[in-house]
């Protein structure tokens, strides 16, 4: 219905949200909740109209990621009271979740998954098939191994749930308008300055869109990109089953596909297909509201023949429907929050891939707070419209990488894991050379990374395990290759951005937390920090020019990075930024060898005295002309080349003809994360990050916080640096090699849980496991609370014991690096 304060549209409001379902819902709700009671609804049918009135409804909390988690977590807490808040009914019941493994691997990656959950502070329990099937005594267990229970997931009715969230919006001042269409959203410099509608125009400072599969053509229209689909998802729905209680705990079956929540005595099972159907290729229908597609029961009926062997039951029993509704699914399985980069004040809450009744909660809150704020709670990276770039633009390619991620939402999640739909995408010139090396090739952002070489004879191609896998010897070469001969890297992938203007040093010594005021060939390692003085950033600056810097970040951070710099730079200044990611190749030469090679082919003086660390020059090389920045995250001697692309493979050859007599060969990704493990570099989206400030990740010396110059978070560093800091980023090692390590494993000291690993590997030349995780502890971290603890890891259940380590577990005392 519409609002009942009025029927008039108001001509003017802070924030428009658009779309009404949960997800919307939630974020007016947070919204009026923050005070925000100018904030409009517009729905252009009725709430729950369009994917959420068909929603299963199933309610879990445990994802990967801790932030996610509790995310998720806060939905829970959120449905916990709404009804009594709003006295809507909710059909919130928490009665827990199970989750079943059926082969030993499975197992593995489900004690893995409670590794995980302790960590983050779940109770997550592990069971035996007899104490699961008393808790779901309808199942057979004749295959099940074991299984996983988490009391605190649940289940809810997602129109009512929706409607109640509509309501406590409204008790907070929120206008809603239903059978109201958006027709335009109008931009002028920029940014978002009114939508229009089919009830009158509305002048707005943000926007908001919440709208579901229809979220990517309504964002194109403001030149916005979402990159999610449409997927057909079906579920039945059962007569009453005896046996079949209220109190049922939700059933995950993922060896079988399908899932089971109870629902009026009866079941509702579904899953998730190994070929998904698309929907909506050419478009939506007009006015599809409250509105399902044909049941389709040739494609249910391999879900079904799974289920029988799950649920005997369900063969006798009568089906009420098989609902068939189409909803937005996303090229790696996560939803999208965040503020567009393409367009100011233009947020995005979308694509909930079969989840959003379990996000709705926390995404609403999240997404409020990021509209109010300018950032989100807590770093949502997983979830962030940033993660996306160039290779998400084309509709077709996003459509096959998505039906990829349908497929597999429930197949094994192995580490180190690549997805094989629409590729090769973007490819480095080297791609051809590389591949008939040998190269083993990953893929991030579209593009083509080669992350091992196979041996001659050995297919270049992953075998997934919970074991070491079939490249890890592979790796190991490459690893002691780089430290004691040399190696060739194509980091060709690397974002790569120009800032230039008459302001581009004081727009840069703002929002970088390391002093950029270098003189030309500077080569500057730097955070750019928030205002609560976490990382979102974490790159190089080389001055190249008076007026002239050239950024090198990570390749998934593109987008973001770029976005983060732009929005940042002193309204004001004349400086711009410019992507010429595509303009570059990069080939990093690295090992003892790596000044012997490049000397080999280049007339320029490479000395040490000539061309110190930290620097960076213009050489020739091989008749090109090439930017040579003498940095290393492996730590070796070595040098980053950034190559005009038309140059790259004539600079490639003439290294690899000139190292020949140091027996030079070529190494990937896998083995520059071993390196880097060994000497202590962090890597963003995992040991840094919004949520850990530099000195909390032992980075202060990066900090120009001795210098009188002012930059952004720059308040919050000095506070925490008076005040202290209650988390420690610490190195931790576990002697025994058939350990594996692969993040996320909790933390314990003194037998009390204090964090859990961000990244972990292993190291080939110290012939250890390695892991970096923050220690926490509210009364605050010193060296001295760090050496005084005994510390174990949990892996997949079980503790071992590890040592904790302050210095790099390789450092060559930068002899090799200067030699």
């Amino acid at each position: 219905m519409t609002d009942s304060k009025s029927d008039t549209l108001p001509k003017d409001a802070r924030i428009v949200v658009i779309g009404g379902g949960i997800v919307g819902t939630s974020t007016a709700y947070h919204l009026g909740k923050m005070g925000y009671s100018d904030t409009i609804l517009i729905e252009r049918g009725k709430l729950t109209s369009g994917t959420t009135f068909h929603a299963a409804g199933l309610v879990g909390q445990l994802r990967s990621n801790a932030n996610i988690t509790q995310l998720l977590g806060y939905s829970v807490d959120l449905y916990k009271n709404l009804e009594k808040e709003t006295e809507q009914a909710t059909g919130w019941k928490m009665n827990g979740g199970l989750r079943l493994a059926c082969n030993e691997e499975r197992w593995t990656e489900v004690k893995r998954q409670a590794t995980t959950a302790h960590s983050f502070g779940l109770d997550m329990q592990l069971l035996t098939p007899k104490e699961a099937q008393e808790l779901w005594p309808m199942m057979t267990i004749d295959d099940v191994v074991g299984a996983a229970f988490l009391p605190t997931d649940g289940q809810a009715n997602p129109s009512d749930i929706t409607l109640s969230l509509a309501k406590g919006a409204r008790m907070n001042g929120v206008s809603i308008f239903e059978d109201t269409e958006v027709l335009d959203v109008e931009v002028e410099d920029g940014k978002v300055v009114a939508v229009v509608t089919s009830k009158g125009r509305i002048v707005c400072d943000k926007v908001v869109n919440c709208c579901g599969q229809w979220a990517r053509q309504e964002a194109k229209k403001v030149g916005v990109n979402v990159p999610l689909v449409s997927v057909e998802h079906q579920f039945m729905i059962t007569e009453k089953i005896e046996g079949i209680t209220s109190d049922l705990p939700t059933l995950r079956d993922p060896d079988r596909l399908t899932y089971y929540k109870e629902d009026v005595g009866g079941l509702v099972m579904g899953g998730y297909e190994p070929n998904g159907i698309p929907w909506a290729t050419k478009g939506f229908p007009e006015k599809f509201h409250f509105s399902l597609l044909d049941s389709n029961w040739d494609h249910f009926e391999q879900l079904i023949e799974l289920a029988l062997g799950r649920v005997p039951a369900l063969e006798t029993a009568g089906v009420r429907e098989l609902i068939n509704g189409p909803e937005s699914f996303t090229p790696d399985g996560n939803f999208i929050l965040g503020e567009a980069p393409e367009l100011k004040n233009y947020f995005v809450g979308a694509g909930f891939n079969a989840f959003g009744i379990a996000a709705g909660g926390g995404a609403g809150m999240a997404l409020a707070e990021w509209v109010v704020n300018g950032e989100p709670p807590y770093d949502l990276w997983p979830v962030d419209i940033r993660r996306f770039g160039r290779a998400h633009f084309d509709t077709d390619w996003v459509r096959k990488r998505t039906l990829e991620a349908y497929g597999k939402h429930y197949t094994m999640a192995w580490p180190f894991e690549e997805h094989s739909s629409g590729r090769p995408n973007r490819r480095s010139p080297l791609y051809d050379v590389l591949e008939k090396q040998g190269a083993c090739f990953g893929e991030k952002l579209g593009w083509e990374r080669p992350n091992w070489f196979a041996n001659k004879g050995q297919e270049a191609k992953d075998i997934y395990s919970f074991e070491r896998q079939n490249w890890f010897e592979n790796v190991g070469k490459e690893h002691l290759l780089t430290r004691s001969n040399v190696t060739v890297f194509d980091q060709s992938s690397f974002a790569k951005f120009k800032l230039v203007g008459p302001d581009a040093e004081k727009a840069l010594s703002w929002i970088c937390a390391n002093d950029v005021s270098k003189k030309t060939g500077a080569l500057i390692y730097t955070q750019m920090l928030n205002d609560r003085g976490g990382i979102e950033c974490d790159l190089t600056v080389v001055r190249v020019a008076e007026n002239e810097f050239y950024i090198v970040t990570g390749t998934g951070y593109a987008t973001h990075d770029f976005d983060w710099i732009r929005k940042n730079i002193p309204e004001g200044l004349n400086a711009q930024l410019v992507d010429v990611t595509s303009g570059y190749s990069v080939l990093s030469v690295m090992g003892p060898d790596a000044r012997k090679v490049l000397q080999k082919i280049s007339s320029d003086d490479l000395s040490n005295e000539n061309f110190a660390f930290g620097t960076m020059q213009t050489i020739g090389v091989a008749g090109a002309p090439v930017m040579a920045l003498r940095v290393t995250y492996v730590g070796e001697l070595g040098w980053e080349l950034h190559i005009p692309t038309e140059f790259a493979i004539n600079v490639y050859q003439a290294l690899m003809t000139a190292g020949e007599e140091y027996d030079i060969g070529n190494a990937g990704y896998r083995a520059i994360e071993s390196l880097r493990l060994e000497k202590g570099y962090r890597a963003w989206a995992s040991d840094i990050g919004p949520d850990h400030t530099p000195l909390e990740a032992g980075m202060g010396w990066a900090c120009k916080l001795k210098k009188d110059i002012d930059f952004k978070g720059r308040k919050a560093l000095e506070s925490q640096k008076e005040e202290g800091v209650k988390k420690s980023l610490c190195c931790f090692t576990i002697d025994d090699t058939d350990v594996i390590l692969l993040g996320r494993e909790t933390i314990y000291r003194n037998g009390k849980r204090v964090g859990w690993l961000t990244s972990a590997g292993f190291g080939y030349t110290v012939n250890k496991n390695i892991g970096y995780g923050y220690v926490r502890n509210d009364e605050g971290v010193n060296r001295a609370y760090l050496e005084s603890g005994e510390y174990e890891l949990e892996v997949g259940t079980v503790r071992h014991k590890c040592a904790i380590h302050f210095n790099a577990l390789f450092d060559p005392k930068m002899e090799k690096v200067k030699q």
